[in-house]
């Protein structure tokens, strides 16, 4: 057979380009419109876009020399078929005739060679490849306009349509020929796909065909300029639609779409889903689409290597070349099986074929437990929960600890003695978290946590029997980490159908009487189970596992998988009690989200909200990692809370051993007040020497102005505009974030509030303006007397939370304190969220600001999750408080809470955490503002510590709240958590444990740098 070429070695390709002068002027000779022409990508035409000073655009097309009159002839009758039926679109390419008339009109050029000269009408948006991001919901898009695209050509017919055509999957031995261009891996992958091309091109030739598209490439594909929300409005350039078959299209479709993706399957299965939706696809296509993918990159390759050599000035020739690559080698990695299942699941049919059969015959069949395990005399099973939410596993610490697990386990066998313990097919488990179980997905980070099996506690050297005749496929001993030991695999053939039993962590002599090809019946030994040391570390037990394939695996099979797999690998591997139909041991189940928030709504406060725009469910933390009910880990860059990480083991312990012995107020002596009071002390300035213990942030505020009215008569109080001080009715009252928000009534009468000190976007800016906004204090205080009131004290956070992170002026908080104190008031730092190390510089937020106060508040952080608060006074407010009503807090300063702050105290001593706030804190920040070198949408970047803001303003310094949103739900999709705070919600705070480290917040700077470069946020600022 002979294959069109497009360019001959011996073209001179600067001897026929056309130049965008010369091509505007063929516009205006050919077809009166006059206007200015830009070049566009093509690989056979020369495309140029004329604007015309009417704002009006076209596309000019024009051919090379001899190009073929049919050929050109079948494009314009199927666009003209196109502009005719097709309803289910809004824009189209339309034709544009010459002035004399014809679709395809002719000139010379300047060698007199005739050049085909065509004008289509202008779709205007987007090209697929200047989008970003391409989600998952723009692809699923794509697939649909392309199924629609297909459902559409159906019916058109011309006899250029079956011309031969290289890019042609169908046609895509002309390749074979070139494999000469590639060496070692390069030519491994390509011959791989060749292979499998040719040995199913019996059925693939039998598959339904038409005339389709057959070009969906990221300059094909045209996106709204919605930034937001962006849709995939059509398919342009019908130069390669031919009539071949339909999956060609999808295959198409989905190699162009997929690249530049860390998991291209992952990627390929919306197009796939919309694509049947519109136009849908038969099982039998299906089972051909992974080869469709791999020929048409192969295809690509192998043309990219040629046009080098002919055209090497023609850039568009090789403008896929490098993507090709990149994912070819990505798409060979993938289980060529595998893919197919996804496939299948994805346009709802049963995922693996065999799994119909499968079930069906296994309701047919009652397997005795007593067949696995002849030994054992259980009558029944026990349920074990080791999911991610399991309270029975306890804390990290815990179930990582071996010894204490298989205590846990033997006390609880002895609880039940006639119960086999069992259980975890599909349960997404904590255990896998080393790098053997994590993979870069689409999403950043993901880990292999769903169990693919059920697992069988038992002691060592249980024996395991044979409960069905199987041929042995797999024996060795796997020694990777947390592996399987010995292993052994069974392949059963059934009169319709093979499948697979896996049989792991057995002892290492169990695999070595056995060899590939053993044929063993029912009741035969197989082996038995491995001891700790044998099989990675676990606990004696069995895990039992069933497949319907062993797809290209050899040696071994993967016992977990990936959340985001789940639905396909159940299909592959079913639940084994479908066979053994156990009471008591039911498939992990999970209660759906949407359950959870429709409760919340229902019957908790109305005013309760929920972050981000698709809530998570959190049920485990692990220090700067929060986990949800699938065992995925999110990066946690907002919890404060957790001051010294989630559920520090030593705290944790702290805790629960003080909870085993006494918990109750502090009316009766006990060590613990007094040992957490000595820590808070060691770090005060001498003159704080007076602790109260409360149980939140809201509450120490609370009483801290008790303290001040008692100290000087007045409840007047100075605050600052947007500060924050808690949720009772006082600091509601004292919080202009409150009162002057949504909801709020306004200052109250004894509240005097100041201007924001905020240098960046506030009343007065830039760096001396501490002057001016003590002023602003000093203002507010002579009106306050003006009134006949009396200042009672000065309340504000050292760095300002709600406000934006605002760090406050320098010598603001000095001048401040000195104007409050002159006419008789106090001063109040409200250390709720900045204390406890985490300014890294010093201790306490105020320390920065070389001042002592006469109260500061502590909540958060000092209890790391628990709730428990203090306020720290001076010996002279105490004793002017102490005034004869007795101060009693039944739960301040219980024993429980007191061992839990002194834990929380000495971990950031004894881990150096407030050197790691400094350290990291001041890595971040540098690096915060080098992005914002780059990215101007960043205003300012602002804080100490590990307490910082980054503000989003435009070039008129208008806030950015929508951007703002947008960014912390994007990086909540790729798993790191973030919040908003300001005046405008357009500042992104950044508070995590105060054990983040430097990787984490490399992290954290090169997602935020990718989510920066996404549409939405790049095109605000390219002012």
């Amino acid at each position: 057979m002979k294959y069109q070429t497009k360019v001959t070695s011996m073209e001179d390709y600067t001897k026929i380009l056309i130049t965008p002068d010369r091509a505007a002027q063929i516009a205006l000779d050919i077809f009166d419109i006059r206007g200015e022409a830009s070049s566009l990508p093509g690989e056979i035409d020369f495309n140029f876009k004329i604007s015309t000073p009417r704002n009006e655009s076209f596309i000019l097309k024009i051919s090379r020399p001899q190009e073929c009159d049919a050929y050109l002839d079948f494009q314009q009758q199927l666009l003209d078929y196109i502009a005719t039926n097709a309803l289910e679109f809004a824009k189209v390419p339309r034709v544009i005739r010459a002035i004399n008339g014809e679709a395809i009109s002719e000139m010379k050029d300047d060698f007199g060679e005739v050049r085909k000269v065509r004008m289509l009408t202008w779709i205007d948006g987007r090209i697929w490849s200047t989008v970003n991001p391409q989600s998952a919901s723009l692809r699923y898009q794509l697939g649909q306009q392309c199924g629609k695209l297909t459902k559409l050509l159906h019916g058109f017919t011309h006899p250029e349509a079956s011309r031969t055509f290289e890019w042609d999957i169908a046609q895509a031995e002309w390749t074979y020929s070139y494999g000469y261009y590639f060496k070692g891996e390069q030519s491994r992958i390509t011959s791989f796909f060749q292979r499998l091309f040719k040995e199913n091109e019996d059925t693939y030739s039998q598959l339904r065909k038409s005339v389709v598209h057959n070009d969906a490439n990221d300059n094909n594909i045209i996106v709204s300029k919605d930034l937001l929300n962006p849709s995939v409005q059509t398919c342009i350039d019908f130069g390669d639609a031919v009539y071949t078959q339909i999956i060609n299209d999808v295959a198409v479709a989905c190699t162009y779409a997929i690249m530049k993706h860390a998991n291209p399957l992952e990627a390929a299965l919306p197009i796939v889903q919309g694509y049947h939706e519109s136009f849908p696809l038969l099982e039998e296509e299906l089972a051909h689409l992974y080869t469709a993918i791999g020929m048409r990159l192969v295809i690509s390759v192998t043309k990219s290597a040629i046009n080098k050599e002919r055209e090497p000035t023609n850039e568009y020739l090789c403008i896929s070349e490098k993507g090709a690559w990149e994912l070819l080698q990505k798409w060979y990695a993938i289980d060529r099986e595998y893919a197919h299942v996804c496939f299948r699941k994805i346009c709802g049919f049963s995922a693996h074929t065999n799994e119909q059969q499968f079930v069906k015959w296994a309701e047919q069949q009652s397997f005795s437990l007593h067949s696995l395990f002849p030994s054992i005399s259980f009558t029944e099973v026990m349920g074990i929960d080791l999911s991610v939410s399991s309270k029975w596993l306890g804390h990290k610490e815990d179930f990582l600890n071996d010894d204490f697990i298989e205590y846990k386990l033997k006390t609880l066998q002895k609880q039940n003695p006639d119960k086999l313990i069992a259980g975890g097919y599909l349960e997404p488990r904590p255990f896998y978290s080393s790098a053997i179980y994590e993979r870069t997905g689409n999403k950043g980070k993901e880990h292999r946590t769903v169990h693919l099996g059920i697992d069988f506690w038992l002691s060592e050297k249980t024996p395991v029997h044979c409960f069905l005749e199987g041929k042995v496929v797999v024996a060795t001993i796997d020694k990777g980490e947390k592996g399987y030991g010995g292993l052994i695999i069974l392949e059963h053939q059934l009169e319709t159908f093979t499948f697979y039993s896996l049989y792991g962590h057995l002892s290492e002599s169990s695999v070595q009487y056995l060899k590939c090809g053993d044929v063993l019946n029912v009741g035969d030994y197989i082996g038995s189970l491995g001891a700790i040391s044998e099989n990675g570390g676990w606990i004696p037990h069995l895990h039992f596992q069933l497949m319907l394939s062993m797809l290209t695996y050899e040696n071994d099979f993967p016992g977990v998988t990936y959340p985001s797999e789940r639905i396909f690998w159940s299909s592959i591997c079913p639940d084994p009690n479908l066979i053994f139909k156990m009471e008591g041991l039911n498939q992990y189940l999970d209660p759906a989200n949407q359950e959870l928030i429709s409760y919340r709504k229902m019957h908790l406060g109305k005013s309760l909200s929920l972050q981000y725009k698709e809530p998570i469910k959190m049920v485990r933390g692990d220090g700067v990692f929060l986990m949800d009910q699938y065992g995925r880990q999110y990066l946690d860059t907002v919890n404060n809370v957790a001051h010294v990480g989630h559920e520090h083991p030593k705290v944790v312990k702290a805790g629960q051993d003080q909870m085993a012995l006494i918990n109750t107020n502090s009316r009766y002596l006990h060590e613990n007040i007094n040992e957490l009071a000595k820590e808070i002390l060691a770090t005060m300035p001498p003159q704080l020497s007076v602790i109260h213990f409360v149980n939140s942030g809201s509450e120490a505020n609370e009483l801290a102005i008790r303290m001040m009215k008692a100290a000087t008569g007045s409840n007047d109080v100075l605050v600052s505009e947007v500060g924050y001080h808690g949720n009772s009715n006082m600091c509601i009252d004292i919080s202009s974030y409150k009162f002057d928000g949504k909801g709020g009534q306004g200052a109250p009468e004894f509240t005097h509030v100041f201007p924001l000190p905020d240098r960046f976007r506030g009343k007065y800016r830039g760096d001396n303006t501490g002057e001016k906004y003590a002023l602003e204090v000093e203002k507010c205080i002579s009106n306050a007397h003006q009134k006949g009131r009396k200042i009672g004290g000065f309340i504000i956070e050292p760095i300002i939370s709600c406000g934006g992170q605002i760090e406050l002026p320098e010598g603001f908080l000095q001048r401040a304190y000195e104007s409050v104190r002159k006419v008789g008031g106090i001063c109040i730092s409200d250390e709720v969220q900045v204390g406890c190390g985490r300014m890294g510089k010093t201790f306490w937020g105020f320390q920065l600001h070389d001042v002592v106060p006469d109260i500061v508040t502590i909540g958060k952080p000092l209890g790391n999750g628990h709730p428990l608060a203090a306020v720290v006074c001076t010996q002279d407010i105490a004793e002017k408080f102490a005034n004869g009503m007795e101060y009693f807090n039944t739960f301040g300063g219980n024993p429980v809470s007191c061992a839990i702050g002194t834990a929380v105290m000495k971990v950031i001593k004894e881990e150096k955490l407030q050197e790691n706030a400094l350290k990291v804190g001041n890595y971040l920040k540098a690096e915060l503002r080098a992005l914002a070198l780059e990215f101007p949408i960043i205003g300012d970047v602002r804080g100490q510590g590990l307490f910082l803001g980054i503000e989003f303003v435009d070039a008129h310094m208008k806030p950015m709240a929508a951007q703002a949103d947008y960014v912390i739900n994007r990086m909540k999709d790729y798993g790191i958590l973030m919040s908003t705070d300001g005046p405008d919600n357009n500042v992104l705070k950044i508070k995590p444990p105060i054990v983040f480290s430097i990787e984490n917040a490399e992290e954290l700077i090169q997602c935020l740098k990718n989510i920066l470069e996404e549409d939405f946020i790049k095109h605000q600022y390219e002012y």
